[in-house]
């Protein structure tokens, strides 16, 4: 018997899913196929609660396929020796996917199943399931295309599919896959249905003050999306996301101005966020090395380190600097930090710590439901100061203190042990000896680090092939906000 398969990757949904609809437009019946990929959660990025996530996303698209009367198979192995068994009871003709810009690890999984699909001559067809373009020449124009897909219309469910059942749809137990439990306690609950509820609750409740509010965790649980595991496992696409928000915001222009409020300006900073994300993901589409090798060539001269006391210390959150220490128990805790308390614990990782980003690049994967690997490296190597064409950014930590969390309303939730702590000396408690108790003495000298790690990163500016090499990553990866050809080179 011929037939078409879909196999479906981080994109757990039936709406607006293209690879689903170029499918159904075939006449051949279809199996729907999905792979727990042992090897694949065996990785240094994988972990239990992004798994629980993927389940109970999974779950939920099972569900959903029952609905519609469709058969949902779910295998477990290799993917390529599983579509070598179907082809062994079916011919297929042609498979159905969306492009996946993941790590190191899925992309050569993909090109050996792309290999297998020639010598089979099946016909691969991955339509773009984000804003991200395959070969792409340059980023000129870039933009212009991004916005005509996010405009794109959204697609229905296909109806009446002949989908076929060759196996039976069962999930697999994290313990089965050999992932234990990560100590995460106040998790995102995975699903289509969780991803609708949050954003309505975001565009009409809980994001007014968005602009303001996301960058202090005291207040960026709230006020933020929290959308991103949601757009990660692809259970809400992100054409979606844009249009929901679309619609919010031109029903807003047709408010009085009194009646707006801080909506306006909220919209647009998150409508800027969801092209942003594409933005970062398309860095490693184009270059798939990132993931390993720093952007610009001149920092690997770099010596960081592995220095297993200070990663040690920084991992558990006991660095002795309360901003830091919160943080990553606040990670640690459930599975999300806002993006300036992301950029922060990298920054201080790689500069104060002067660690190896790849390193404890890996280990904030593990703890990240929303990890996804474009936007992660991107962020790893832009807040490390490798990539040669953004501004050096080294955090202070005490500074944050002041700046995001003066009351100490988040470090003391996660740091229990500062309980009584005055908020003048909270970013260096040690000033209040008394109160201490077994909370660890600064792991370095916060300015010293600060200064030392600057001119490190400064002087690598200096050298007079720098420039060369940054400007063409200007060229390869730089964004073109406009949508209109770069006309300088100047950086």
């Amino acid at each position: 018997m011929k037939v078409n398969i879909v196999w479906f990757k981080k994109d757990l949904r039936l709406s607006d899913h293209t690879a689903l609809q170029l499918a159904a437009q075939e006449r051949l019946p279809i199996i729907l196929l999905y792979v727990y990929e042992p090897e694949l959660w065996q990785q240094e990025d994988a972990s239990f609660r992004q798994f629980n996530f993927l389940n109970e996303s999974l779950a939920e698209l099972q569900s959903e396929c029952q609905k519609y009367h469709y058969h949902l198979n779910i295998f477990h192995g290799d993917i390529l020796e599983t579509l070598k068994k179907l082809q062994q009871n079916f011919t297929i003709k042609q498979i159905f996917s969306h492009q996946e810009t993941g790590n190191l690890w899925s992309y050569k999984r993909d090109l050996k199943v792309k290999d297998w699909t020639k010598q089979e001559h099946i016909s691969w067809h991955e339509p773009s399931q984000f804003g991200v373009v395959r070969r792409l020449k340059d980023r000129d124009g870039w933009s212009a295309l991004w916005y005509k897909q996010m405009s794109a219309e959204i697609l229905a469910i296909p109806q009446d599919l002949k989908t076929l059942q060759v196996t039976k749809a069962q999930l697999l137990t994290p313990e089965q896959l050999n992932l234990k439990n990560d100590a995460i306690k106040e998790a995102q609950i995975g699903g289509r249905k969780n991803a609708l509820n949050l954003l309505n609750s975001f565009l009409y409740e809980r994001g007014e003050n968005y602009s303001k509010e996301m960058s202090s965790p005291v207040t960026a649980y709230d006020s933020c999306s929290r959308l991103s595991p949601y757009l990660t496992f692809g259970v809400i696409s992100m054409k979606e996301a844009f249009q929901i928000a679309t619609k919010r915001q031109k029903e807003l222009k047709n408010l009085a101005s009194s009646q707006r409020g801080k909506w306006p300006g909220a919209l647009r900073s998150f409508l800027g966020r969801l092209r942003w994300h594409c933005h970062f993901i398309q860095k490693l589409e184009d270059q798939p090395n990132i993931e390993t090798q720093n952007l610009h060539s001149t920092y690997d001269n770099l010596d960081r380190h592995t220095n297993q006391e200070y990663l040690e210390a920084w991992q558990t959150g006991n660095t002795g600097f309360p901003m830091i220490d919160a943080a990553m128990r606040a990670l640690i805790t459930t599975g999300w930090l806002n993006f300036r308390m992301r950029a922060m614990l990298v920054s201080f990782a790689s500069n104060h710590l002067w660690l190896d980003w790849r390193v404890t690049g890996k280990y904030l994967a593990r703890q990240f439901i929303d990890y996804e690997p474009g936007i992660h490296y991107s962020q790893l190597q832009m807040q490390s100061g490798t990539t040669g064409i953004n501004a050096i950014r080294i955090y202070s930590p005490t500074k944050q203190v002041a700046d995001q969390d003066p009351e100490g309303i988040f470090i003391r939730k996660y740091l229990p042990e500062l309980e009584h702590i005055s908020n003048k000396n909270l970013a260096i408690p040690h000033n209040e000896p008394l109160y201490i108790g077994n909370y660890p003495e600064p792991i370095v000298d916060e300015k010293i680090a600060r200064k030392t790690a600057a001119n490190k990163l400064y002087n690598l500016r200096k050298n007079p092939e720098h420039r060369n090499q940054a400007s063409k990553i200007v060229q390869k990866h730089g964004s073109r906000k406009s949508g209109l050809k770069r006309t300088t080179k100047k950086l």
